[in-house]
Formats: C-alpha cells, structure tokens, sequence
C-alpha cells in the first residue's frame, strides 16, 4: 500500500512540475556569445598588509591578470599588464605592497612564481627554464614564502624556503620517494607528508625537518584517503580529513606528541577544505554539499557557528579571513550569477559589495538556474545530475538536448555559473551535466564505481540520462547531443563510437582518444600520481594495454556515423593536440561532417577571452546546423 502510494504521489508531483512548466514557458532574450563573455570573470580575494584591499585575479582585459579591489567598493585598478600570457595573483607580501603571482607559457602548465615590486618591475624567481614551481605559503616570520619545485628532478617536488629580501632559497625536504607536501607546521618542525597508492587510498606520513624522520600515521584497513590541512598555532597538532571507515571526508586532530586522534568535525558530505584563521579566532570549512559548496564558520573560542549572511544571487562559496580578523572576504556565486565580492566586518556587522560580474546587458530572469535531479541507470544505480531546462521548453515546443560530461574522470557537475552552459540553454538547448559513477562528492564507493569500467559503466549513465529527458516532456528526443572536455571529451568519443546510434552529435573539447599514448604521455612531475591513474585506468606498458586499446576511440573511429566537433589547445600538455588532430583525420574518413577549432595559444583550458568567444560560439553554429536543424 505504501508503495502505491509513493507511486501515486509522484505522479501527481510530476503533473504539477507540468502544469507549472506551461505556466512559467516564455520567450527570452537571445545574447551573443560576446555578451555572455563581457562579464567579469574574478577569483581570489587576499588581503593587503593595512587590510584596505584585495587582490584578485580577473580577464577584465581580455586575457587574466592581477588587479587590486579596494574594500571600500571603489573601483578596481590593474596591477599586472600581461597581453600574451595569463596572470594569477597569489598574494601580497607580508607586510608591503608587492605582490606575488603565477604564470605559464601558452598553458603548458609549467608554472613559475614572479614578484611585481612596487616600482611596477617585475621577477621571475623561479627562472628554470623546464621546472614548475608552486607557492605553498608564507612563513610565519614573515621573512620568506615555501614553494615546491621540480628543478632538481623533473618528476618530483621538493620543497623550498625562499627568503623575500634575497630571493635566494635552501632546500627544506629533498623528496626522493614521491612524496607530497600537504602541510607545514608554523615553527617550521613538520611536515605533513602524503602518498597515492590508488586514486581511493593514499597514506600520510609526519616528518622532522631537524631529525630527517619519517613516521607512518596513516596505517589503516581498506580504502581510505588522507588529506593534511594545517598544524595549530602551538604546534601540538596536526588537522586533516579522511574517510577512513566512512563513505565521506571528516575533519580530524593528531596529536604529536601522543599520536591520539580525535574526530573534529562532520557532515553527511564530504568536507573540502578547513582551515583557522591567523590567530586561529575561527575556523573555517567548505563541504561539497549535492554540487554546491557550503561554507561553515566556527567562533573557536566559544565553539558556535557564526552565521554568514544571505544572499539573493546565490550562496558563499569561498572565504577569506584577514590576519586581524576584523574582515572577511566573501565570494558568492549560483548557476546563474557569476563570481561576486563582498567584505564583511566581523565587528560592525557590515557588509559591501565589491563586484557586479554580470554584464548589465544580460537580464538575469533571462537566465536559467540549475536543478539537482537524480535518475536510475541501467543497473539501478542512482545518478545526480544539474539539469538546465531552457524557458522557451514546454510540452508544445520541444527542444533540443545535450547531456553534458564534465571532466577528470573524478571530477564533478556542480551547481556554478558557466557561461558555455547559459549561453546554450539560451538559444534554446536544454543540458543535463551527468555526474556518472566515478564522480567525486558522492561518497567513496561511487567514486571508485567506474575503475577499469571507463567507457562502459559511466558511458551507459550517460546514455540512460536520455531517459530523464525523455521524463521532461519537453526534450525533441530526436535531437539529444553528447558534449564534454577532457574526461567528457573521452565520453563524448566513446558515445560516438561504441554506441553510435545513441547521440545525434558530439562536441569534443580537448579529450582522450587514445588511452595508450596519454598514458604514457604523462607529464613527469605527475610521476607521484602515475600508479595510482594506472591502477585506476591501466597500465599501457603491461597487459592492461588491450583493454586500454579497446576502450580507445582512435581505434573504432570507422563506427562514427554523426557530426563531430574537436575544441583543441596546441600545447596542452594533459591531451596532445596529435590526439584530436588523429580523430579528426579518422573521422573525416568516414565522410562525416566534422568541425575542427584548434587554439595555437591555450592548453588544457581555455583561458583567453577571444578564444572563448570564438570557439564557444562555434559550438553553437554547429549545433544548430546539426542538431537543432535535423
């Protein structure tokens, strides 16, 4: 009787989804691609040494670069110049106004740390013509910064200590054995030491800087994962996350002088991140709440959560606490509102805003906020997706759909602002972002779902995402794409190929179609990561390799028999432009109509504003030549 019930219930709740879709189905502006890439893109938000502003990163020019956004909302001013390469600002100095940042060559992801003093000059610190450096902190002194670097052995990082008078730097920990840093004790004693066996599990380990030690304190049963987050001021413990004995990420103290450890803090979700404020007034946490982040606040010396206030466009998806604690930099985003900066003052309880990243020509009831909707797949398993169902879509007009595969595999489908997502739901295309097995956020035994199962289970959750198109009553199932980037772009092959018949067309943006060269193609100072990819996707160089052949869609590209569009960067370094430039030819062979867009100056990402609007654009006059005029 229950069951009847439940089942009456959700027929009724499905007729008044559509009774309302009839009510809400409108017309809409339509904006050009420009339009929906005129609005500000900005990330970070770390405050200056007297605490009166911010730096950021932001594409305001057309290509990103660091600028300063003064708290007090007025206008913010460009620091850095770059016109060719893309600039990301870390933080200001200590206690001056020079700041430090970050940049590549054309996004081939071999990083260097500069300084831009305040005479507008700038350094490249680590110069090494083929060695990554990455910042990993001040130092408490104020007197220098921690970065890792693969200078002495392009495979691994060490780790540095750079003094910012000098700029010369000694070698902290040599790191000889794969090893990744995850955290440094404040007076310098420890390190927090970590080491990938699969993508699931991984140790941790504790070092003494002064004795060379090296203690295991990860021993466990099974899967688990550990995840270093920061020491304590007094330097008696050690914080991390783990989901050891438990589907999702937990906040945990170590003590070490005992080694007793002790559950902190949880949720229902995994736990992202946590750290305390300067002088540890707060603490601070982000968790990976069903595809969105939720931050949660604690007052350390009383234990209460502190409330953060609320917003219209969206929620807090990021924090930022200044070294006094007196403010607190707030960023705050949905599916339908860019990145916005607000400050907050712990004290006086006001709150500005910094930014209005939407462009002022885009009404944003234009816009479409993303849903969190689940479906069963082809063995009952239970798959969330964000789904995005264009205004105009009603049970008297029909649209087109394109299930959308993020990357990784292990990445995930969340609840943020794209504008490649609004700008084709605006012209009429609903999207469903399938977060099959293997998806992070979801609990450890999902994520581990799709190992040595890729392009079989997680291919089949995205075919049976068709059926919760078909649930809409508002999808033309005659016109379903299949679209993704770099683990989605592999999707997107192996929809094409493997079930040709499934999708009516696929979009490609730089994916894998040929496992056996991208494995072996790694790049070096991935050598820490590499058997744990393998053990999850194969190792080439054994007999893995034919299965790793057979789930490669190089090698069945005869079965395409649907249009096909290739987005490709010329020096990404993940997926080598020889892997869609092969599919294209092989493709083509088979007289089907493909579209190729190949960027000389991005990598894996697009990160100039005049190659998103191009290619991007590009996508849309493909589908509705292919798709939508079918």
């Amino acid at each position: 009787m229950k069951k009847i019930a439940i089942i009456i219930l959700a027929i009724s709740v499905f007729a008044c989804t559509r009774q309302e879709e009839k009510k809400t189905t409108r017309e809409v502006m339509k904006y050009s691609i420009g339009q929906f890439y005129e609005n500000l893109e900005i990330y970070g938000g770390r405050f200056s040494p007297d605490e009166s502003k911010l730096l950021v990163t932001s594409n305001q020019s057309g290509i990103f670069n660091a600028y300063t956004l003064p708290v007090d909302g007025s206008d913010m001013q460009q620091l850095t110049q770059s016109t060719e390469e893309s600039v990301f600002g870390i933080s200001f100095f200590p206690e001056d106004e020079r700041i430090l940042y970050s940049s590549d060559k054309g996004g081939n992801e071999i990083s260097h740390l500069y300084v831009q003093k305040t005479d507008q000059s700038t350094e490249d610190l680590t110069p090494a013509e083929n060695a990554k450096a990455n910042f990993m902190g001040w130092t408490r002194d104020k007197k220098g910064f921690f970065f890792g670097s693969n200078e002495r052995d392009p495979m691994f990082f060490d780790l540095y200590e750079m003094d910012i008078k000098s700029f010369k730097s000694n070698m902290i920990y040599q790191n000889n054995e794969g090893l990744d840093v995850g955290a440094i004790s404040k007076d310098k004693k420890y390190l927090a030491l970590t080491k990938f066996v699969t993508t699931n599990n991984n140790e941790m380990y504790l070092y003494n800087v002064k004795t060379g030690k090296t203690e295991h304190i990860s021993i466990h049963e099974g899967d688990a994962s550990y995840d270093p987050q920061f020491f304590d001021l007094a330097g008696k413990h050690l914080f991390y996350l783990t989901n050891e004995g438990s589907e999702f990420q937990y906040l945990v103290s170590y003590n070490l002088e005992t080694g007793e450890k002790k559950k902190e803090w949880e949720t229902g979700w995994d736990i992202w991140y946590a750290y305390n404020s300067y002088n540890e007034k707060y603490r601070v946490m982000g968790v990976n709440e069903d595809a969105k982040t939720k931050i949660y606040l604690f007052d350390l010396q009383t234990g209460e959560q502190v409330d953060l206030p609320e917003f219209k466009d969206g929620g807090v998806t990021s924090v930022s606490i200044s070294k006094s604690e007196k403010l607190m930099r707030m960023t705050v985003g949905s599916s339908t509102s860019p990145t916005n900066i607000y400050v907050y003052n712990f004290q006086s309880k006001e709150l500005k805003r910094l930014t209005n990243s939407l462009n002022p020509e885009i009404n944003p009831d234009d816009l479409v906020a993303g849903t969190v909707v689940r479906f069963k797949s082809f063995d009952g398993t239970e798959i969330p997706a964000v789904y995005y169902q264009p205004h105009v879509a009603g049970a008297d007009n029909k649209v087109p759909a394109l299930v959308w595969v993020h990357g990784g595999p292990g990445g995930q489908s969340r609840l943020r602002y794209f504008a490649l997502i609004q700008y084709l739901v605006n012209h009429g295309y609903a999207i469903l972002a399938v977060n099959n097995r293997g998806s992070s956020g979801y609990g450890k035994t999902f994520f581990k779902m799709d190992d040595r199962n890729h392009g079989e289970g997680d291919l089949k959750d995205c075919i049976a995402g068709k059926d919760f198109l078909a649930s809409t009553g508002v999808v033309d199932m005659k016109k379903v794409g299949i679209i993704g980037g770099s683990y989605g772009g592999y999707m997107v092959m192996a929809a094409l190929t493997f079930t040709p018949e499934d999708f009516d067309v696929g979009v490609n943006i730089f994916g894998v179609t040929n496992w056996l060269r991208t494995l072996k193609s790694i790049p070096p100072y991935w050598e820490s990561f590499r058997e744990a990819l393998y053990a999850e996707m194969g190792d080439p160089t054994t007999a893995d390799s034919v299965r790793l052949y057979n789930i490669s869609p190089l090698f069945h590209a005869q079965n395409v028999t649907k249009p096909l569009m290739v987005l490709q960067g010329a020096n990404d370094p993940r997926v080598l432009q020889v892997e869609s430039d092969e599919i294209v030819d092989a493709v083509k062979a088979n007289n089907v109509p493909v579209e190729y867009v190949l960027f000389e100056d991005e990598g894996h990402g697009f990160l100039k504003k005049e190659n998103e609007i191009k290619g991007y654009g590009q996508i849309l006059e493909f589908l509705d030549k292919y798709l939508k005029g079918i």
